[in-house]
């Protein structure tokens, strides 16, 4: 099993993202090789929210030139992460965030 923090690699902070912040759905770069589920379980124990929906997509890499040289960038993981704002209490009993707090100033 993964640690979360080899799952969740960075948050992606693009206009578009930026967007759909209000309406709980918060995008991550994630491993290549991680599924929906496991991408859930870190977000749930990294930030105590309470995860009802996952989008993935693969981002291929762009052709880039330098010169007479041709090279293309890496190709990446992005998820959506759609959070519930009323969470229900954890499974330990604790009371889980509505928004994960990273964000909150960016809007």
């Amino acid at each position: 099993m993964k640690a979360p923090q080899d799952i969740i690699l960075r948050p992606v902070i693009t206009e578009q993202s930026m967007d759909t912040l209000p309406t709980g759905k918060y995008t991550f770069e994630v491993a290549k090789t991680a599924n929906k589920l496991e991408i859930a379980n870190a977000v749930e124990q990294l930030f105590n929210v309470q995860v009802t929906k996952v989008n993935t997509l693969n981002v291929r890499g762009r052709s880039k030139r330098v010169g007479r040289y041709l090279g293309t960038t890496a190709s990446w993981k992005k998820a959506v992460v759609t959070v519930n704002p009323e969470p229900t209490p954890g499974k330990d009993g604790k009371k889980r965030k509505g928004t994960i707090e990273f964000f909150d100033n960016m809007f």
